[in-house]
């Protein structure tokens, strides 16, 4: 039995593309979260439908509205967008994360901590629609100006919303703060940081199938998660525009595409069509054509590697594609490639399909999820000791998980009737035949005994 540390890949994407070196990057940053791992006591069956794969479609649903907008290296802050994996564990993928940028690892290198200005968390969002329209519930970290500014931007594009009839809330102020996610890590790493998450309850949690199996397809609403993908994608859009005025032209083409928002659930959600689904087959070739399951994995090898590592799972390697293909730009290579593009930038979408994949410009990286705890150093793992600074890292178990080689099953046939009955019958005349052979014997030794 072997110990092996609890990882996969978390995926971040910037739109525009960010050009290393220029100072565009240099630009404040709006950053949009989501996690994609679940858990459950079953681990093949940790679907999370509502928590916390609603928030992820929404996520990428978001992303593809947005991908739509011309121009949007114009707008005074840069768009990035997080996708963590780990965060049912202790929140592995954003403190990992964080500390990727601590460290200015490759992974993280064109972004500066320090830049992030707003962080906006879509949560559960898959079960909003309780009445006549979708409401959604906005709880901020803290009331620093820049935390009311994502407020007022989530209730401008609702009313932009109009017909739709798009709600958003703040949550209520006797909640103890925000609720358990990956904005917590941002958090307690730096106490003023303002941000938002967005969830389909208020002060009492509402999914009744919390990393459970019952949370399925059937726990969440289509609609419900269109409708949180359109809120945040105009939000996102009135961030970035700063204090400029918001064109309200281009605010009213920003769309969601409800029928990706129907695939995406299909692939991620189903088993059929499950991982087999078109969009999934267009971007990766996914090693299992199961049902889908969101449950981290684990990994033996280096963790390094920002744009084919091979811990990635699935999800994270379709993640990795969606984004890197909807936030990209065309690449003066139109070549296709099964790997690395020749280009700095540029990165090879589509590698594992048949027939090979396409150069793009995009700055979408792969970024390593497990613990802050452990290191990988000289072809070996080692803990290190707990860091005073990190308060999450403090209580960190350093998770792991048993590692079985091979996996056996013993089958056992259910046996006739008949034969219960012959070893009932045989059983009652060996207990015949004992009672008759001691009485016999019984009376032969008393008979002796007087003879005697």
């Amino acid at each position: 039995m072997l110990a092996l540390r609890r990882t996969q890949g978390s995926v971040w994407a910037s739109l525009p593309p960010i050009k290393n070196g220029s100072t565009e990057h240099q630009k404040p940053i709006i950053l949009a979260v989501a996690s994609q791992d679940s858990a459950s006591f079953f681990r093949d069956r940790s679907i999370g439908s509502d928590s916390p794969i609603s928030g992820l479609i929404a996520l990428l649903t978001a992303v593809d509205a947005l991908s739509h907008i011309h121009d949007l290296s114009n707008l005074k802050k840069q768009l990035v967008f997080a996708v963590f994996n780990g965060e049912a564990w202790g929140y592995l993928g954003s403190r990992k994360f964080l500390q990727q940028l601590d460290e200015g690892a490759d992974s993280v290198n064109e972004i500066n901590r320090l830049m992030i200005e707003q962080v906006l968390e879509i949560g559960s969002v898959g079960k909003a629609v309780t009445g006549e329209y979708p409401s959604f519930y906005a709880h901020a970290a803290g009331n620093s100006p820049a935390s009311k500014k994502i407020l007022d931007a989530l209730q401008s594009a609702s009313k932009s919303l109009g017909s739709d009839n798009v709600k958003v809330t703040q949550a209520a102020s006797s909640n103890p703060g925000v609720p358990p996610s990956s904005l917590l890590s941002f958090i307690r790493k730096n106490m003023s940081t303002s941000g938002v998450v967005l969830e389909d309850f208020d002060s009492h949690f509402s999914n009744r199938f919390y990393h459970s199996h019952l949370d399925n397809p059937a726990n969440i609403n289509s609609s419900s998660i269109a409708a949180a993908a359109a809120l945040a994608a105009r939000s996102l859009y009135i961030l970035a525009s700063a204090d400029s005025v918001v064109d309200l032209m281009t605010l009213n083409t920003i769309k969601v595409n409800v029928s990706l928002v129907e695939e995406l659930i299909g692939c991620l959600l189903t088993c059929n069509p499950g991982l087999s689904c078109g969009l999934v087959k267009s971007l990766i070739s996914p090693s299992s054509s199961s049902c889908p399951s969101h449950y981290v994995g684990v990994f033996l090898d280096d963790p390094s590697g920002t744009q084919f590592p091979s811990y990635a799972d699935d999800t994270s390697r379709f993640v990795w594609n969606f984004l890197a293909d909807r936030t990209s730009t065309s690449a003066g290579n139109k070549s296709s490639c099964t790997g690395k593009c020749g280009d700095e930038g540029e990165v090879c979408i589509g590698a594992e399909v048949e027939g090979g994949g396409r150069c793009v410009v995009s700055t979408t990286r792969y970024v390593p999820a497990y613990s802050t705890r452990v290191k990988f150093e000289d072809n070996a793992w080692h803990v290190l000791p707990a860091n005073s600074s990190d308060p999450m890292g403090v209580v960190d178990p350093v998770w792991t998980e048993s590692f079985w080689d091979t996996i056996g099953l013993r089958v056992y046939a259910v046996q006739d009737s008949t034969y219960d009955w012959l070893i009932l019958l045989a059983g009652l005349g060996i207990t015949a035949a004992s009672y008759c052979a001691v009485h016999v014997g019984r009376t032969y030794i008393l008979k002796v005994v007087k003879r005697d």
